[in-house]
């Protein structure tokens, strides 16, 4: 998998006492993020960093005690709307690529600002109907 392309950064999903002990594994290049899982038949998930439009970062007691996190990336995609990136080492430093690549590729792409708002300048996802009464 190494050579099918330069990535800035992989990990695999880490179980118990955090360790790497899975067949998910996350990979990180400057314009894709693949997520690939399992170990005899194997499915790849990727999306363009460019689509991301809002992170969230979650540690629970138990990650934060190993010393991971999970990132949470809303991403404008048909098929992983929402992705997660479980339980992975280091994810401030993660969650800080991933958003230095995600506005590299939106200024490199000149999308600022219309993957949050619609063409008639009303965000589609929440219409206010007060105004309608």
């Amino acid at each position: 998998m190494k050579n099918d392309f330069d990535y800035l950064w992989t990990d695999k999903k880490r179980t118990l006492f955090g360790l790497p002990i899975s067949f998910t594994r996350y990979f990180l290049t400057e314009d894709k993020f693949i997520t690939r899982k399992g170990f005899l038949s194997i499915t790849e998930d990727e999306f363009d960093l460019y689509r991301v439009t809002d992170k969230k970062l979650r540690l629970s007691l138990l990650e934060r005690i190993f010393k991971c996190g999970t990132i949470q990336l809303h991403v404008k995609d048909v098929d992983t709307p929402i992705k997660v990136i479980d339980s992975v080492k280091e994810p401030r430093k993660v969650l800080s690529l991933i958003d230095t690549h995600v506005n590299l590729n939106k200024d490199k792409y000149k999308i600022r600002g219309r993957d949050m708002v619609g063409a008639s300048g009303v965000d589609d996802y929440h219409v206010d109907e007060s105004f309608l009464e």
